[in-house]
């Protein structure tokens, strides 16, 4: 029997049993695809490794965010590039284009070279991002930053690298924004080399530390009695039991796993929104025809960043680091938000079993996408070798999410208490980790695990062994 079992082997539930391991816990980590790291992992295609969610990471220099956490990872010792302190992420809204420096009072002074009217109101939006609290939990984003700006273009470019989170005006909170882009302001870097390699560390380690990772362990029931969950059964037979139970799945998923369940608790996570999906068209270059850029490209047709975009109207433009020494990228990666209406034609369908309408949208998809990119890589559609693509029905089928949401549930800013997910679950012995608990992305998932840890180590542990507060 082992002490831990950790369902899923996305980034949190590697981080848990990382940080459980490393504790001398007994900890089995289940993964029902044939390779670990959920959207973190990267996937092969003619020869290729392409990423799928991780795109870059902020907060890593001494004394940031996430530099000592990731220290005692060992993730620190993987080949990270620091990308251009003078604009890491470059937002272009129509015909102008705005530079996101690195560093607060950098960042605040550049944008205020172009809005010099705002500068106040600047340096009040980064010292909301430098010292967030819980209370920014039941502030709106959206209203925070109308009532403290009064350029509208600007709002909207302050917004403009949020393409890695939902922009939901009605919910969003300034707790999630906040988090979201403070980290990268502090300093922003991407891998020298595909997402496998973050992912491949961590596995490494937790194997080292006495840890198991097995792959093709579908888990399809949580056996529970009066005391609380007792074992896991998968879908090739096998049954796996332990003292305490993690799940890194959507905690929908996770609830369908289970028998019996508080029904207010059921209601709670089962009629919760989720958020928007991401289409991505990952681009094969050929050799030796793009210059690689050291930081992201943000592209919006309008100043509209804050509206539910009805078609290809934005996107996300970001490339591989070259591993040959050379000046040209290999890679770019290309990226805009998708509704679930927009798949639903197919949702009855599983990979590969689509049918040509659903390639003549793909096709459609990547085409605008790199319509729009061509706004600021004019070369780029005459670079591409190969194009391979992915949609929220793809994240769905992969990974389980419900409507192959990109960034988990969705949390509402009136509403904090009911929709930001404690780990803790009606099953005493049964813990949730993940995106959909309190914050997405690296940076949130990775203090969400630590949250979760917490329930078994106990704050003071974690705070000590990983030099972090957790609230």
């Amino acid at each position: 029997m082992h002490e831990v079992i950790i369902i899923g082997s996305g980034l949190g539930g590697l981080l848990c049993a990382h940080i459980l391991s490393k504790a001398g816990m007994s900890v089995l980590v289940l993964e029902r695809q044939q390779q670990p790291g959920g959207c973190m992992q990267s996937y092969r295609r003619g020869g290729f490794n392409l990423d799928t969610g991780l795109h870059y990471v902020g907060g890593l220099d001494e004394g940031q965010s996430l530099h000592n956490v990731f220290s005692h990872l060992g993730l620190l010792q993987l080949p990270w590039q620091r990308l251009d302190a003078d604009g890491f992420d470059r937002i272009t809204i129509g015909d102008r284009t705005f530079c996101y420096a690195e560093g607060f009072g950098r960042f605040a002074d550049t944008l205020a070279s172009d809005f010099p009217h705002q500068q106040q109101a600047l340096r009040t939006y980064v010292d909301a991002l430098q010292h967030s609290t819980p209370q920014q939990m039941g502030i709106g984003a959206w209203d925070f930053l109308n009532e403290t700006f009064s350029d509208t273009l600007l709002v909207n470019v302050l917004a403009g690298s949020s393409l890695k989170m939902e922009l939901h005006k009605p919910s969003l909170s300034l707790f999630a924004f906040a988090h979201s882009n403070a980290s990268f302001v502090e300093s922003s870097w991407r891998l020298r080399g595909d997402g496998n390699m973050l992912v491949g560390k961590l596995v490494d380690d937790i194997r080292r530390q006495g840890g198991e990772v097995l792959c093709k362990k579908e888990v399809v029931r949580l056996l529970t009695n009066e005391t609380g969950a007792v074992a896991v059964e998968c879908g090739d037979g096998t049954r796996y039991e332990a003292r305490h139970f993690i799940s890194d799945a959507h905690p929908a998923q996770t609830l369908q796993w289970l028998g019996r369940v508080k029904p207010v608790y059921r209601r709670r996570i089962c009629e919760q929104p989720n958020t928007i999906g991401i289409f991505t068209a990952s681009l094969v270059l050929k050799p030796h025809s793009l210059r690689y850029f050291n930081h992201n490209r943000y592209v919006y047709l309008r100043p509209n960043v804050w509206e539910v975009p009805q078609q290809v109207d934005r996107v996300m433009v970001c490339c591989r680091v070259p591993e040959d020494g050379s000046e040209y990228t290999p890679q770019v990666d290309v990226l805009t938000p998708m509704t679930w209406e927009q798949c639903e034609p197919w949702a009855a369908t599983s990979v590969g079993q689509r049918g040509d309408g659903y390639k003549a949208m793909k096709v459609q998809m990547a085409e605008a996408c790199l319509q729009l990119a061509e706004r600021v890589l004019p070369e780029l559609p005459q670079a591409v070798a190969h194009c391979y693509t992915s949609t929220p029905l793809t994240y769905r089928d992969y990974t389980l999410t419900p409507q192959g949401s990109a960034f988990g549930m969705r949390k509402d800013y009136h509403q904090p208490l009911l929709t930001i997910i404690s780990p803790r679950t009606p099953v005493p012995n049964l813990l949730l980790t993940g995106q959909s608990l309190m914050l997405h992305g690296v940076h949130g998932v990775t203090f969400t695990a630590l949250h979760t840890c917490a329930e078994l180590l106990g704050k003071d542990y974690i705070m000590q062994h990983y030099e972090t507060t957790i609230n």
